[in-house]
């Protein structure tokens, strides 16, 4: 373990990169997902579609998807940042579209005709009333995203893009195992952060669900009383 000690500076230069790296694709593919979400919920014969063919990108191989996209497009080269923040972005969409248009679904709908009596137009409605109630639902598959974007942004080392990726590759050629576990913990521990921030923001944001989960806990304990 000496050698952690010793490059711990190493350690939290490359975990700051990897976060701004995850971050950054995380929210860019949460922006693109709430349209497309929005879309296979409102228009029912297209849903089916619109959520596979989203859901077919988590297929993509990740270093596949790193080689051509830049190849193709020819926007960015291969060893670009921004390479690897598409891709992940790419993959937090095929991810996020079914837990937007799931959680839209779950909204009743004598609420949205409550918000409509009211005055509510369509676009007030959508950010006032049905996205905020879709919130845990889309917050759950937000927290499933998070945690694929951190592990998977370690990919990106394999075509030359630094981040916590650096600590297997070198770890490995150069067979020192506590850089490894090193960089496993790392991300590990980014991903369990990120984590906890989310459920933090959910709870502040959404307080209404930490009413829910009392009434629901309280009827446990009566049912399992009676």
């Amino acid at each position: 373990m000496n050698w952690v000690g010793n490059n711990l500076e190493l350690i939290g230069e490359l975990a700051l990169v990897h976060l701004r790296q995850s971050l950054i694709a995380l929210i860019a593919g949460f922006i693109v997902s709430i349209p497309l979400g929005w879309f296979a919920w409102r228009y029912r014969l297209v849903r089916s579609s619109v959520i596979t063919i989203t859901g077919l990108l988590y297929t993509i191989p990740s270093l596949a998807l790193l080689i051509l996209v830049p190849v193709v497009t020819g926007w960015y080269s291969i060893v670009s940042e921004n390479n690897l923040i598409v891709a992940l972005a790419v993959y937090a969409v095929a991810i996020l579209v079914r837990a937007v248009a799931d959680g839209l679904d779950s909204v009743d709908a004598g609420v949205r005709q409550a918000s409509t009596a009211i005055g509510y137009g369509s676009f007030r409605r959508f950010w006032a009333v049905e996205f905020p109630l879709a919130g845990p639902v889309v917050l759950a598959g937000l927290r499933v995203t998070s945690a694929s974007t951190i592990a998977l942004a370690t990919v990106g080392i394999l075509v030359g893009i630094q981040n916590l990726g650096y600590l297997f590759t070198n770890g490995l050629q150069r067979r020192i195992i506590p850089e490894v576990f090193a960089g496993v913990i790392a991300v590990v521990v980014l991903a369990l952060v990120i984590d906890l921030l989310l459920v933090f923001a959910g709870r502040l944001l959404m307080p209404w669900t930490r009413g829910t989960r009392t009434v629901s806990r309280i009827s446990n304990r009566t049912l399992v009383k009676a």
